[in-house]
């Protein structure tokens, strides 16, 4: 059984479409020790036939390993997979739609055994395809390196764009994350979202990389936002809500942390940026959402006490507390105010 320096987990359901470009990118890395661990969720559709193809006349095939799950148990499970699985000390997750620029794992492996990091984090081009309509982006971190414990949270959450919510493009020490058992909760929106807004409290040493080493695709009808869509189930945006209440109420560890109040403004402030889309997207929202639900989004899990308590970020985290114990009606006018650049 081989062991290898790197792996990377890729999650695959039904992206036959996508997969080729995936592992054409994923096996042309210039680093060599490297076992590409495939999780198959159980689609319906031949992605893993493809895969199979690659595992069987690729040059690098034999470092090919697919794992079949039990019956479809949905993206936060697969990432659960591969951590129990890998046979790596370091990990990169790949989605199986996007796709990994041949130099990223050797760039990143090589700075984060220069700082001693446990994890180091790519900068990354987002690509979006709404019906013909393409536009680009580049998601661009400085160089820096932390080295200091809490110099890196303090730095994650100190804006809103800090650290992306997203677990792909960034390599990570497999021992950080079983030692904390870092796990993902396995529904089907923003798990990554929970994941991230917690894994910078446990990260002392982080390396921040300038340069592009992944792109990421959005297609039309993707899960990974609303907008463009003829169609959005409430329920499809209640179970993004209750990933960002499962991050509000789960903060007792770090609460005396000189960082919390940052972070607790961040975690609120999404959920004023769900508002805003939700109130953009009203018309194709079935069935709508009342005052009085927008209102409750908005609550906070704190105390005015607490909150008056903060030494840093105390008028905008009060002015988000204010908008949860507004009347429904009060408070949904005042974000449409607050939010009307995000709402147009």
């Amino acid at each position: 059984m081989k062991n290898y320096a790197v792996t990377i987990g890729i999650p695959v359901y039904n992206v036959e479409k996508y997969i080729r470009l995936t592992m054409d990118s994923a096996l042309a890395q210039t680093f060599d020790d490297i076992e590409f661990l495939v999780i198959d969720d159980c689609g319906t559709d031949s992605s893993i036939d493809i895969v199979r193809e690659y595992q069987q006349t690729h040059p690098r095939g034999n470092d090919i390993r697919i794992i079949r799950q039990p019956g479809n148990r949905g993206i936060g499970n697969a990432r659960n997979r591969i951590i129990d699985e890998t046979r790596s000390p370091y990990l990169f997750f790949l989605d199986a739609d996007d796709k990994v620029k041949t130099s990223a794992i050797e760039l990143l492996y090589d700075v984060l055994k220069q700082h001693d990091a446990q994890i180091a984090f790519g900068s990354y081009e987002r690509i979006e395809d709404y019906g013909g309509e393409i536009r680009k982006s580049t998601y661009q971190y400085p160089q820096l390196s932390f080295e200091k414990e809490e110099t890196f949270a303090t730095w994650a959450y100190r804006q809103y764009n800090g650290i992306q919510a997203t677990t792909w493009n960034c390599l990570i020490s497999v021992e950080l994350l079983r030692k904390h058992q870092l796990r993902y909760k396995e529904i089907n929106y923003w798990e990554d979202f929970i994941f991230m807004m917690d894994l910078p409290t446990y990260i002392t040493r982080a390396v921040l990389v300038s340069d592009i080493t992944y792109t990421y695709y959005c297609h039309t009808n993707s899960l990974s936002r609303f907008q463009s869509r003829d169609c959005i189930a409430k329920s499809e945006i209640e179970e993004t809500i209750s990933a960002i209440e499962n991050v509000k109420s789960h903060s007792d560890r770090i609460m005396t942390k000189d960082y919390f109040p940052q972070r607790m403004l961040k975690v609120m402030m999404t959920d004023f940026y769900i508002i805003c889309t939700i109130l953009r997207n009203h018309k194709v929202i079935t069935p709508p959402f009342s005052n009085r639900e927008l209102r409750d989004i908005m609550r906070s899990p704190l105390s005015l006490m607490t909150i008056l308590s903060f030494k840093t970020s105390l008028i905008k985290n009060l002015v988000l507390y204010v908008l949860g114990i507004l009347p429904p009606s009060m408070s949904v006018v005042v974000i449409k105010l607050l939010g009307r650049k995000y709402i147009q």
